[in-house]
């Protein structure tokens, strides 16, 4: 019998804290041996993403354990791409609101895994941040945290908050900034304040919450974020068409979250916010690095004010009418 036991000792690799002697018995971890528990769940809110699904999932479904997947009423073949992922992926029916943050929460509610994975439905991990990821699981999980390093070192890499090696050996961390490259045309955004664009994405389950006030909004976290070195690969703006749908979603989204007797300053919004954002992003932040597509976003960016503007206008004036039809 003992022999036995050491023959599985030996087949198996347990050494040290994975098993425990008393005499001749030797009692294994069983969560070691049998680990069922799920340890990260990858979280999308998805509608009509049938060109861009394949990015997450492609890139992702080999470390996650879950995929959670709200669908908000898409009337392509997003949901049929999706199931055919295998049974990793649940999908779950929802609406499609115009704070699409609301079917975010969905997803990282309705999910089981010890951490969560957030990604949009245009977004891939390049190579070297799935590398990263799973050294935080397999440390977080393992508890093998590397706590042995000189008082020096820790000195060294404390001074910067960017430190990748501190972050991922680092277990008081409950979740991560993750930097973010944005595709857009035809090529990254790497100025024009566009890059690194830090996003919380890898966090655990139960401490983050989208606040769902604002269409740019991160989710909020009970207890310290840590940060990663490399980047979500974003491909948000493939052709001038998607930016265009994308840049009047939000400015649609910005308007319906202002209170109704919100005063707007006409100089403000067509000549004062349109000249400082462009001079920001085109000169002070050097978008010119960019070249004709750092050009227009910063553009676009700024004349964003102008619709902002003529919307909430149209919004308001349109609530009047409907107040006076009723009177």
């Amino acid at each position: 019998m003992i022999f036995l036991i050491s023959s599985f000792i030996s087949a198996t690799g347990l050494v040290g804290d994975e098993r425990t002697l008393f005499g001749t018995v030797t009692i294994f971890n069983m969560k070691i041996l049998y680990n069922n528990d799920m340890k990260l769940s990858l979280c999308i809110a998805v509608y009509n993403e049938e060109k861009n699904l394949h990015y997450p999932l492609d890139s992702a479904l080999d470390v996650v354990d879950e995929v959670i997947i709200v669908d908000g009423g898409s009337t392509d073949k997003t949901v049929e791409i999706a199931k055919s992922y295998g049974k990793k992926v649940r999908v779950i029916g929802s609406d499609n609101p115009t704070m699409f943050h609301k079917n975010k929460q969905k997803a990282i509610s309705a999910a089981k895994g010890e951490w969560i994975l957030q990604l949009d439905a245009d977004e891939e991990l390049s190579k070297e941040l799935k590398f990263e990821i799973k050294q935080i699981i397999s440390n977080n999980s393992e508890s093998k945290i590397q706590n042995s390093e000189s008082k020096e070192k820790n000195k060294k890499i404390l001074n910067s908050k960017f430190n990748s090696e501190f972050s991922i050996h680092n277990s008081k961390f409950v979740a991560y900034w993750l930097p973010r490259k944005n595709w857009f045309l035809s090529g990254f955004l790497m100025k024009g304040g566009q890059y690194p664009d830090y996003t919380i994405r890898l966090y655990k389950n139960g401490v983050a919450k989208f606040p769902c006030k604002d269409v740019h909004e991160n989710v909020e976290i009970k207890g310290e974020v840590g940060y990663l070195k490399n980047p979500i690969l974003h491909y948000a703006d493939p052709d001038f068409s998607r930016y265009l749908l994308r840049w009047d979603r939000y400015t649609t989204a910005e308007v319906e979250r202002m209170p109704k007797d919100t005063k707007l300053n006409f100089f403000n919004y067509f000549i004062w916010k349109p000249k400082i954002t462009f001079f920001m992003m085109y000169f002070r932040h050097k978008g010119f690095m960019d070249g004709f597509p750092g050009f227009v976003f910063a553009l676009f960016s700024s004349i964003r004010f102008w619709v902002i503007y003529i919307k909430f206008w149209h919004h308001n004036i349109g609530n009047d009418r409907d107040q006076s039809g009723k009177a």
